[in-house]
Order: structure tokens, then C-alpha cells, then sequence
């Protein structure tokens, strides 16, 4: 996949770089905030095909592309110098609801990941115990916690430096902050204070010791602060004295300030949120339960998940544990079985390849690809998994199954779900509800869910001939080079041999140039050189890719003889490569020549599998 190319078209489609406050990345989206969103073009970056859906939510420009997002982040960054900074003054402000799910996903996405994986190895210790196959005073299980428990016990420090980012400050001075609240010093007077004794004082002014290890809402606030103070006190200072005088003014002022008053209304704020919510749940859990598996991809899609991923975590920290996380596995895995009655439903073979990677996208937790490339589109099967979550959810609801470490919903949910005490019955209906929601959407789909697919009639022989016969039922494509035609599905790159772009057929050349297949226009010419795309006269979308992973070349050996919007004729020269050059850099040269709107197309048929074709001769016939 050409990660930089489809960077560079991201960022046209989100009109560009100066268009672009910020930009950071989570499991499968880019999140961009943007100074006008009417300068993006939404429309243009759906029909990408490295792109799988645009949501525009939370006061953000989302651009959900897959497993390999971070590969993308890494060419856009790289690329345009962007940063993942959230001094957004100059940007849209938006809603006061739209403003703060922005904030909330700006502070947890750059370390949701390890705290997901922070999370799956506190549930292996979990089952390790269990099992009897470690023993909690053992120095293998101590290495091991200390793992799993640094990120949520110094939840202060990650967050001050997130949350310094995001509000447009000096991170570091925001982590130090956060540093203060669980210093060994704060912490050991905290465990000290005896009830009713007199205690500690700043100035005369009396101090509450709390423990701040995993609190989450009192550093934000305090980072809110600090970063409020430091833009007042850069405006005033002098330039010779702001780089050491602001860090200062912010450290001797809010960490006495976050001790005094943030820190103790905070966690009070924090103890009511979590006792609210235990309030809440605790009326119906079986309701609260089928609520939240029914609803919980709806706030996916629209990104309003990020304003419960708090919540969750404010209930492990004030009370060590927390009942919505399991709510949320009969959800994700209700798509995922929606997705297996497609995969087993549907006749092409790109909707099967696309639902095979969804499948083991969704089972570790990641359900964009199950919804937006299968599911939503198709209405039904997203229904249905959503139906399916609501049963499985209402069922863990009713038996109250609790996880105790924070986590993506998935596979490994499971083991954050065993009690300190061993197995019981919370992990059975897990289990069992789970594997409702998985089954029954997986049946739905497959016998309800594909009524317009199982609708259309199989293609036939006969029926080829016929259309091949129709006036007008028939374009043929000439072969753009010389060389060995080759079965896509042989080509050495499952994105190709896959047809998730298209269908046709692979050329491995002989010589080292590329004409025109058809009359029409160039589309689009990769600033790499090595990939054409045209349109025909007759409405065909054609790609001619040189080579595979020929991206890295960086346009070496490349010589292009056309430009964009360039008219051409059937013939024309359009490319030369120095072929020799190409393979001694080892690079294989099979040509993948794609006709990227297949679906517009009854059939697209290669006329010379297995031989030899020349420039110009018939290669793909397109049946309407």
C-alpha cells in the first residue's frame, strides 16, 4: 500500500495542510481538526480506495482507514510536518458537547493502545492465578504486574502530558503536575493522616491528602489551569525570562492550588460520577445492559464513544472496578458475526476477502472495518449486530459481570473479567452471552441480512455472450505493454490479488514502457511515477500499477510522458521504466493493469491468461 501517496490525498481532501489545526490518529481513524470543514471534501475521500469512511463528529474531521492507520499517520506527519498539537484557537469551536468529546479523544488516543495492552496483561495475571499457574507473591508475577499496573497508577503523569498537549501548553510542566500528585512524598502523607489528627498546612491553609495513583478528572482540570496560566504569563514576561520564569509561576502556583482546592473537588466530583452511575445501572442492570450492546456502535460511528471511555475509567479508579466495559463485548462481537453471515453469504469474491480481514480486525476489538466496509452499508447486518449486542449485553447485565482492568472490548476481555476470588457465574454468562450475540447475528445475517445480494442472478456463460452481443454491452481494453499475462489472484500483493481495487490482470513486462489502453484522460499520475489511472471516454476507471511496492523507489527509474487532465489516444506513450534497474534494486515488475469501478460492470474478463499480449492488443473485455 502506498501510505504516502494515500497520505498526500488525505491531506488534499481535507484541504490541506494550512486547513489542518491538528491531527492525531486512534486504532483505526485520523482525527483531524480543522480550521473550516467546508474546505474538505468528504465525498472526494469516500471514494478513495484506501479510505473506508468519513464521519464528521465530536468537533472532529475523522478519516477511518483501517489496521494500518498509524502507517498513514506516520507518511502524513512526515510529510507535511503536521503535529498532533491542540492549540486550536484559530479553529472551529463548535458545540460545548462537540468541544468536549474533542478534548476527551485528544487526552486519550495517543495512549489508548498501551493501556488497552496494560489492561490484557492484567487480565492474564488474572487467569494465570486462577489457574494456579503463578503465584502473586512469585518475583515473575511482581515483574509482570509492575507491567500491567505502571500506566494506571501513574495515570497523572500520562495524562498531565496529553492533556498539557491538547489545552496548548508546555506538556512537560503539565506532567510534572501530575508527577507531584503521586510523588512518594504526597503519598506517604496521605497514608499517614490519621482521622481527626491535626494535619499538614500550606501558608496556614490546611491540606487534604489524597491519593491521586489512577485518578483521572483532577490532573485534566489541573492541566486546564496550568495551561490557562502560561499563555497569560507568556503574554506578559519578557522573551529572555518566559522559557524558565512560566514553567515556575506554573509549578509553585497549581500544584499548591491542585492540593488545596482542584484536587479534593475533583475527586469529589469523581466519587459522585462514579456513585451515579453505579445508581443508574444498579435500577436495571439487565436494561442498562441490552441499552448499552444495542447502542454502543452508534456512538462508534459518530465518535460519542470517547465521552464513556472517562466514565469507565473514573469507575476502576474510585471503585476498583467497572461493570460497563463487559457490557460493551457482546457489541463488538455481535458485528463481527454479522459479518461472518456475509462472509459466508456473499458470491464475490472481494466482499468475502474484505469480511475475512473485518473478522480478525473485530475479534481484537477494532469493528470500523466490520461496519463501515460490510456492515452499515448493507443496513441489515448492522441491525442485526446491534440486536444481537442488546441480547448478549442484556445477559452479562443480568449477572452483573464486572471487569477489573481497562481494555478494548475484545477476545481478551475475557481474562480482565476473572474475579480476584477465581471463576464464577459473571464469566459463564459472559461467555454465553457473547456467543448469543455473535450466533444469533451471524444466522440473522446470513438467512435475512443479504436480500438485494441473494436477489441478483448468477452470472452465466450464456449471459456473457448475450451482453457480449448487446449493442453497446461491450469495451474492450488493450493492453498497455508487452509481457506475459498473469491470473490477478497470482500477483505477490494481497491488496491486488485480492481485487479489493478492482478487477483484471497482471502483465509481467518485457519492455520497459506503457502506452494508452483506451481513448480518454489521465486521472491521476502518482508523484512516484509509478501508477496511472485513467478514465476512458466510455467511462471505464483504469489503473496500471508498474511493478509491486514500487512506491519506495520514490520515482527512480521512472520516466512519465503525460500529465493530469492530459487527453490521450489509444497508443500514446504514457511511461518508460528502466526495467534492469528496477529488478537489480529487487523489485518485482508484475504490472497489475485494474479496473478500479468494476461494480459499475457486469464482468470483467481477461482475454489471455497464461500467454503473451502485445501493446495494443485486446487484454480485458467489460460486459454492462
Amino acid at each position: 500500500m502506498e501510505y504516502s501517496t494515500l497520505a498526500d490525498e488525505i491531506l488534499r481532501g481535507v484541504g490541506g495542510k494550512e486547513n489542518v489545526v491538528s491531527v492525531v490518529h486512534c486504532a483505526t481513524r485520523l482525527r483531524f481538526k480543522l480550521r473550516n470543514t467546508s474546505k474538505a471534501d468528504a465525498v472526494g475521500l469516500k471514494e478513495n480506495p484506501g479510505v473506508i469512511m468519513v464521519v464528521e463528529s465530536g468537533g472532529q474531521f475523522q478519516v477511518v482507514i483501517g489496521n494500518h492507520v498509524g502507517a498513514v499517520y506516520e507518511a502524513l506527519v512526515k510529510g507535511s510536518a503536521l503535529s498532533d498539537s491542540g492549540d486550536d484557537d484559530t479553529g472551529e469551536k463548535g458545540s460545548l458537547f462537540a468541544r468536549a468529546i474533542d478534548v476527551i479523544s485528544g487526552i486519550f488516543t495517543p495512549f489508548i493502545g498501551i493501556m488497552a495492552a496494560s489492561g490484557i496483561l492484567k487480565g492474564f495475571l488474572a487467569l494465570a492465578l486462577a489457574l494456579g499457574w503463578l503465584n502473586p507473591e512469585s518475583g515473575t508475577y511482581k515483574v509482570w504486574f509492575a507491567a500491567s499496573d505502571a500506566m494506571f497508577y501513574f495515570f497523572p503523569l500520562v495524562i498531565g502530558f496529553t492533556a498539557g498537549k491538547k489545552f496548548g501548553g508546555n506538556p512537560f510542566v503539565t506532567m510534572m503536575i501530575g508527577g507531584a500528585m503521586v510523588h512518594p512524598l504526597m503519598i506517604a502523607a496521605f497514608e499517614a493522616q490519621q482521622p481527626g489528627a491535626q494535619g499538614e498546612h500550606f501558608f496556614g491553609i490546611p491540606l487534604v491528602f489524597i491519593n491521586y495513583a489512577s485518578s483521572v478528572i483532577p490532573v485534566i482540570l489541573a492541566a486546564w489551569v496550568s495551561c490557562w496560566l502560561e499563555k497569560r504569563a507568556m503574554k506578559i514576561l519578557p522573551s529572555a525570562l518566559r522559557n524558565f520564569i512560566t514553567p515556575l509561576i506554573c509549578l509553585m502556583v497549581v500544584v499548591p492550588l491542585t492540593f488545596l482546592i482542584i484536587g479534593p473537588v475533583a475527586t469529589w466530583a469523581s466519587q459522585q460520577l462514579a456513585n451515579g452511575y453505579q445508581f443508574v445501572y444498579h435500577i436495571s442492570p439487565t436494561i442498562a445492559g441490552a441499552f448499552m450492546g444495542a447502542l454502543w456502535q452508534v456512538c462508534v460511528i459518530f465518535g460519542l464513544h470517547w465521552g464513556l471511555v472517562p466514565l469507565m475509567i473514573n469507575n476502576f479508579s474510585i471503585l476498583g472496578h467497572d461493570t460497563m466495559m463487559p457490557l460493551l463485548l457482546p457489541a463488538v462481537m455481535g458485528q463481527v458475526g454479522a459479518v461472518i453471515g456475509v462472509m459466508l453469504r456473499a458470491k464475490d469474491a472481494r466482499t468475502k476477502a474484505l469480511a475475512g480481514s473485518a473478522i480478525s480486525a473485530g475479534i481484537f476489538g477494532i469493528t470500523e472495518p466490520a461496519v463501515y466496509g460490510i456492515n452499515l452499508p448493507r443496513r441489515r447486518p448492522f441491525i442485526f449486530g446491534c440486536a444481537g449486542g442488546a441480547m448478549g449485553a442484556a445477559i452479562l447485565g443480568h449477572f452483573q459481570t464486572t471487569a477489573y482492568s481497562f481494555g478494548f472490548a475484545n477476545i481478551f476481555t475475557f481474562t480482565q473479567i476473572i474475579p480476584p476470588t477465581g471463576f464464577d457465574k459473571t464469566v459463564t454468562a459472559a461467555i454465553a452471552g457473547t456467543l448469543i450475540a455473535l450466533v444469533f447475528a451471524a444466522l440473522a445475517t446470513y438467512f435475512f441480512g443479504m436480500k438485494e445480494e441473494t436477489a441478483a442472478p448468477e452470472v452465466t456463460e450464456k449471459a456473457k455472450e448475450d451482453a457480449a452481443q448487446a449493442p453497446r454491452g461491450k469495451t474492450l481494453i488493450a493492453s498497455p505493454m508487452t509481457g506475459a499475462c498473469i491470473a490477478l489472484d497470482q500477483v505477490k500483493d494481497p491488496t491486488f490479488a485480492s481485487g479489493l481495487l478492482g478487477k483484471g490482470v497482471a502483465i509481467f513486462p518485457t519492455t520497459g514502457r506503457v502506452v494508452s489502453p483506451v481513448n480518454g484522460t489521465i486521472a491521476s499520475l502518482f508523484k512516484t511515477h509509478h501508477a496511472i489511472g485513467i478514465e476512458s471516454d466510455d467511462g471505464a476507471e483504469i489503473l496500471i500499477h508498474v511493478g509491486i511496492d514500487t512506491v519506495k523507489l520514490d520515482g527512480k527509474f521512472f520516466t512519465p510522458h503525460v500529465a493530469v487532465d492530459a487527453v490521450v489516444k489509444q497508443g500514446d506513450l504514457l511511461l518508460e521504466f528502466d526495467m534492469q534497474a528496477i529488478s537489480d534494486a529487487g523489485y518485482d515488475l508484475t504490472t497489475p493493469v485494474l479496473v478500479t469501478n468494476s461494480d459499475d460492470y457486469l464482468d470483467v474478463i481477461p482475454a489471455a491468461v497464461g500467454q503473451d499480449a502485445s501493446e495494443q492488443t485486446p487484454l480485458l473485455t467489460l460486459l454492462r
